[in-house]
């Protein structure tokens, strides 16, 4: 199968074909650091984390940038609640965020420009724009005319004339009553008093939260690159205004795939401040919730679709990752095994993870490969947990086993997902006193995210037309006495016996 992607720019599944053979230039939109980055944060560039790495374990040579926004009005807000500075706010918080990436195992981006640190970039920018006639100037603001750009849309599949429509009767402020159109942005702010600024030649301020990722793409990638990432909140109006502005600019396309993650909801309800219902990552890792743990909880899900974080579910996840944890713990240290080397049954693992990360980065049937290499690894590691000495020579004395457990990690390392020391606290000890936590912890056979995983697993080989494959599975989770129940609508429920 070739790598394909579901392009947001065609709304269609794709064939992977990089601009340049055998390279891949990615621009993935970073943070506003006025604050910790919550768990929609980790949701997102963990996908995209994988994304990268199934690129160079597949044997692309990847160029990864991802900004820093630290210019904005909510940086300022902050810095004027705590009564310090912009660039205080953005220092504490761009260090959290590396601290807060590397609990995650993210890699991080070859480059990080910043918004501050690119000023002459989006000067020369919204210059060009206004040579062009894309952009205009009003009492020191400048503004991109969207209707100079004739694909203004094209990316959220909105209508500029059914949007002019509805603004209609619409009460304008002063602002809006400096614009050509009621749908024009602004590339450059004038200077309000008190706020920091910055030189232009249409007079002192700041660029606009738009024009800065058009400069930044431009300055470390070019005119146009191959993938285009960020969350689905971001699709209207900041990435189809980075479409207007660049390609107004150079008059070619930005990015050839735009890949775009969904959001995260809490108990049903999408995830926001205002419901408080917010959540960090650093206080999900101080709560005793472990990073792999985390790690896992997101991958279970497809990156394009919603995530519902609940505590069950999370506990859920710590269930499975103990598992695939000391599984893992066997493989540590042990070289990659030559891919000619493998039998039969590892090289068929190897090729089905490969195949479901190669379908629009399908890591929950990528998943059920991992959790099924590391069944016969995780029985030994049960044993040595109570005490069994010997059991730990099964692995070594066992050249099988040794490549299984190296084919373990290699692909756990594809997704990201490594050994943690069995000290780590997770979400099952974290709530100890939860009935559905206690219940969990006395369940035996394969765990919620297993089986799960496998059920994903199957519902691809159906797709696939590959009844066989869906057949061994169902048969796979009967005898772990796990019943499959499909219903209408691809719908399939488990009960456990």
């Amino acid at each position: 199968m070739s790598l394909r992607f579901t392009n947001t720019l065609s709304r269609r599944l794709e064939e992977f074909r990089p601009i340049e053979p055998g390279r891949v230039s990615i621009y993935c939109c970073g943070v506003t650091v006025y604050d910790l980055c919550h768990l929609g944060h980790a949701r997102s560039y963990i996908a995209w984390d994988v994304l990268r790495r199934h690129l160079i374990w597949s044997g692309f040579s990847v160029t990864f940038v991802q900004n820093y926004t630290d210019i904005d009005d909510k940086i300022l807000n902050r810095a004027a609640q705590e009564g310090s500075s912009m660039d205080a706010v953005s220092e504490r918080n761009i260090d959290a965020f590396c601290a807060d990436m590397a609990q995650l195992n993210i890699l991080p981006p070859d480059r990080m420009p910043r918004a501050t640190r690119s000023l002459d970039a989006i000067r020369a920018l919204i210059g060009e724009l206004e040579a062009k006639g894309a952009a205009y100037s009003a009492d020191g603001d400048v503004y991109f005319a969207v209707m100079k750009h004739a694909g203004y849309g094209k990316l959220s599949g909105r209508d500029l004339a059914e949007q002019q429509h509805n603004a209609d009767g619409r009460v304008a402020d002063a602002e809006e009553a400096r614009k050509q159109h009621p749908f024009d942005f602004a590339l450059w702010k004038g200077a309000k008093p008190g706020e920091p600024s910055f030189p232009s030649p249409w007079g002192p301020g700041r660029p606009g939260w738009h024009i800065e990722c058009s400069a930044m793409v431009r300055e470390e990638l070019g005119d146009t690159i191959d993938i285009h990432l960020g969350g689905a909140d971001l699709i209207f109006p900041h990435h189809e205004n980075e479409i207007a502005q660049s390609e107004a600019a150079s008059g070619k396309q930005l990015a050839h795939y735009w890949l775009h993650n969904g959001m995260v909801n809490v108990g049903g309800q999408k995830m926001g401040k205002s419901l408080g219902n917010f959540t960090t990552i650093r206080a999900l890792l101080e709560s005793g919730v472990s990073p792999m743990n985390l790690r896992l909880f997101v991958l279970q899900a497809h990156y394009r679709k919603p995530l519902d974080f609940t505590a069950e579910a999370l506990r859920a996840a710590a269930t499975g990752w103990k598992g695939l944890n000391g599984a893992l713990a066997m493989a540590v240290g042990g070289p990659a095994p030559q891919q000619a080397s493998l039998s039969t049954e590892l090289a068929d693992a190897r090729n089905r993870f490969q195949a479901a990360l190669d379908d629009d980065l399908n890591s929950s049937a990528a998943l059920a490969v991992l959790f099924e290499l590391a069944k016969p690894l995780r029985s030994i590691a049960n044993r040595i947990d109570r005490g069994d000495r010997d059991a730990a020579l099964l692995v070594a004395a066992d050249s099988q086993l040794q490549q299984q457990a190296a084919l373990l990690a290699e692909l756990a390392d594809v997704l990201g997902l490594k050994a943690e020391p069995s000290t780590a606290k997770s979400a099952t000890t974290a709530d100890s006193e939860s009935p559905v936590a206690a219940n969990q912890a006395s369940t035996t056979g394969p765990s919620e995210a297993e089986i799960l995983a496998l059920i994903e697993q199957r519902r691809t080989a159906k797709a696939a037309k590959d009844f066989a494959a869906a057949d061994q599975i169902r048969a796979q989770l009967q005898e772990a006495g796990i019943e499959l129940i499909d219903k209408p609508g691809g719908i399939t429920d488990w009960l456990r016996g």
